[in-house]
């Protein structure tokens, strides 16, 4: 009985010890920090004081291979996540998928350091495939955890993974090669990009910028001084949105816009119906789809000129008094109200209806 109990004392010891290894902190001083991590899970969140803080949780087979590097690199701070093989395997994740992108030997990789081509980047560096296959290769990854005091400029990079970022005030930049991005209750500059992924984005205001190249960017609760979504493929679901400037672009997808307001509004998509709903007047509003229906609502109190164009398609005013200047199956221009604003539609092919909200 007491060798049992000396060799689960040991074991326990052991694991202990071992499970302390995999796990650190890092504090990162000054106000502008990068961070680079090739797998795992990203979450940050408001902090204190004075100074970024990072704890880092390895795991995997192999995570005793992983380093953690710091020091300053291009006038900023950083924390990287060194993996000492080209070859990354995540079994765990499912066989089904794989990313390769390019990485410097200081850990770096993302779009500062190269050109950035939607659907794919080609930078300098080696490069380094990342897989859920089942062979031979490093079998290693590190979720982080970034606190983030109030003002800072933080730059984050991650290549296949989770990221999620919750209640910061500072400048936030996101780069991803593949992974969704989460964010709720951001004040300040937000930037997003993901090569593939899906951008969900609550209760946010100030400068904001979110784009994928393959994957639906998702926004509510909006109040910004400007409002950027893109995504190559994918729809666009906005809610609740007000910003002086308003842009959306999907080159293929829909774009669904309702309870929002903006003083310049552009909507814009290569294939996919546009359906947008405005509670405020506006200075100018354009929406343009190659092949889709566009459906477009204004208050009633709206003045505009309208230009209303489709290649092969109805037009619908749906009710609304329009002073005509030019009738057609397929055009129609003229002033609703006092004319201030301005309203243009164009659809290669499709139906246009302007309702009353």
């Amino acid at each position: 009985m007491l060798a049992r109990s000396l060799l689960l004392s040991s074991l326990v010891a052991f694991w202990s010890v071992t499970a302390a290894a995999q796990t650190s902190r890092q504090v990162l001083k000054g106000d502008s920090v990068a961070i680079y991590n090739l797998v795992g899970e990203l979450r940050v969140d408001a902090g204190s004081g004075s100074d970024v803080t990072v704890e880092i949780q390895r795991g995997g087979a192999d995570a005793a291979k992983l380093d953690v590097q710091t020091g300053p690199l291009r006038g900023r701070e950083t924390l990287r996540i060194i993996y000492p093989d080209d070859d990354i395997v995540m079994p765990a994740w499912g066989r089904g998928w794989n990313t390769s992108l390019r990485v410097r030997d200081d850990g770096t990789f993302g779009e500062e350091h190269g050109r950035h081509d939607r659907g794919g980047w080609f930078r300098d560096g080696h490069e380094v495939r990342i897989s859920g296959r089942s062979r031979d290769g490093l079998e290693a990854y590190a979720d982080l955890r970034v606190s983030v005091p109030k003002g800072k400029n933080v730059a984050l990079y991650l290549g296949v993974g989770k990221a999620f970022v919750s209640n910061v005030e500072g400048v936030i930049r996101v780069w991803v090669a593949s992974a969704d991005v989460a964010a709720d209750r951001t004040r300040g500059v937000l930037r997003v990009e993901t090569g593939s992924g899906d951008v969900n984005l609550r209760t946010a205001s100030g400068d904001i910028s979110l784009a994928t190249g393959s994957g639906d960017v998702t926004v509510s609760g909006v109040d910004g001084v400007s409002l950027k979504l893109e995504t190559g493929s994918g729809d666009v679901t906005l809610t609740d949105a007000k910003s002086p400037s308003v842009h959306v672009e999907t080159g293929s997808g829909t774009i669904e816009a309702t309870a929002s307001s903006g003083d310049d509004l552009s909507f814009e998509t290569g294939s996919g119906d546009v359906d947008v709903a405005l509670v405020a007047t506006f200075r100018s509003v354009h929406i343009e789809t190659g092949s889709g229906d566009v459906t477009l609502k204004v208050p009633p109190t709206v003045g505009a000129e309208v230009d209303l164009d489709t290649g092969s398609g109805d037009i619908d005013l749906g009710g609304l008094t329009l002073q005509v200047r030019r009738i057609e199956h397929d055009h129609v221009t003229g002033t609703l109200g006092d004319g201030k604003g301005r309203v243009s539609v164009e659809t290669g092919s499709g139906n246009v209806h302007l309702q009353k909200l």
